[in-house]
């Protein structure tokens, strides 16, 4: 099932292309991370949530690398062009060869599962 997003044509033309820059800066830096490292884990400080899941990946000796972006009192509108981008809505985004797979709970059950070696492989 496709994702709901508002539809263009409902976005008056005289603001589309603020709606379509907005932020895309850090949208550009996590796409040019996707496509050159097998996992990327994007993230933010204070959050146990991203930690969980590098020392997952660790754990299981799979090289990652890390984007942080901010903390809970700072670089929120970064973290929200993220998530307008994914349509996830939490951290971490764990980002497995260009696919989100999702937060530090599904990237252990990939882990369990064995299923996260046969996508990298």
């Amino acid at each position: 099932m496709p994702r709901p997003i508002l539809d263009e044509s409902r976005i008056h033309p005289a603001i589309r292309d603020k709606v379509a820059a907005n932020r895309m800066d850090y949208v550009r830096e996590v796409q040019a991370a996707i496509a050159a490292h097998p996992v990327v884990v994007v993230g933010m400080r204070q959050n146990p949530w991203p930690r969980k899941a590098r020392r997952a990946l660790e754990a299981a000796g799979i090289a990652h690398h890390y984007l942080e972006y901010g903390s809970y009192l700072s670089g929120w509108r970064k973290r929200n062009a993220l998530k307008m981008w994914t349509g996830w809505p939490t951290f971490p985004m764990v980002f497995v060869k260009g696919m989100l797979v999702g937060g530090a709970g599904d990237l252990e059950k990939l882990i369990e599962s064995g299923e996260l070696k046969g996508l990298l492989g």
